[in-house]
């Protein structure tokens, strides 16, 4: 495991390549291969592909065209969604608790559809990206138990979401608006949802070309990254 001196940033550099989209594939295939070491993480996603399962003896890479994404300044904050905010009913903690949080994600996916990407070498691969600083998870809490939360990467001036989960309702939409007051208050400019459902979309999420994605990708991974733990910051 490299350390954090080591890690090659976008800015400085990419070792691994990933290729365009396979034409046709409605999930944006890029391609099998690679590992989930950080420097491969880093490389796919600063080129804008991620992992989404492991078959066949081999990581499968994708870049959705269109890609879901959210300029921060364009979340939609329902009126309901403000109310249950300003009821305190729900603490917000960000970076105390990342492997419960990821381990959770994983946990809800499993329970709907009876599998998960998020796997254990998944879950330890992301771990270690937070450890290095680049992985972040935003937690919400009720009585003091860990009730929804949401986990994603942090690269450049952009964040890219992982996964959410929550166990009781609104947690986790707390936990993205959280998230969005973040991205506010300290220059991210981009967070990066993959793939268009309705719920992101009520949030102010929208599809953008992948060109395009790729584009703005170019410009926010010529932002220094915060890095670190974003417990205090």
């Amino acid at each position: 495991m490299p350390s954090e001196s080591e890690l090659i940033l976008p800015a400085e550099g990419s070792v691994y390549k990933f290729a365009d989209p396979v034409p046709g594939d409605p999930d944006g295939f890029v391609g099998r291969g690679g590992d989930l070491s950080p420097q491969c993480l880093v490389d796919g996603y600063s080129q804008g592909c991620f992992p989404w399962y492991y078959r066949f003896g081999s990581y499968h890479w994708f870049s959705p065209d269109p890609r879901m994404v959210l300029f921060p300044s364009q979340f939609q904050c329902s009126k309901s969604l403000k109310r249950v905010i300003k009821s305190g009913k729900f603490e917000v903690r960000i970076d105390t608790c990342f492997r419960e949080v990821i381990t959770n994600c994983s946990a809800v996916r499993y329970k709907r559809r009876y599998s998960s990407w998020i796997t254990p070498d998944y879950i330890e691969a992301y771990s270690a990206m937070h450890e290095l600083g680049l992985a972040h998870s935003f937690e919400t809490f009720a009585d003091g138990t860990l009730v929804g939360g949401l986990y994603g990467l942090s690269l450049g001036a952009a964040f890219f979401g992982e996964s959410m989960f929550h166990t009781r309702s609104d947690a986790s939409k707390v936990a993205f608006a959280a998230l969005v007051d973040f991205c506010k208050s300290h220059g991210i400019l981009l967070i990066d949802a993959q793939q268009e459902t309705p719920h992101l979309a009520s949030l102010g999420a929208m599809p953008i070309p992948r060109l395009l994605f790729i584009d703005i990708l170019k410009k926010t991974n010529q932002y220094e990254t915060l890095r670190g733990k974003w417990t205090e910051m």
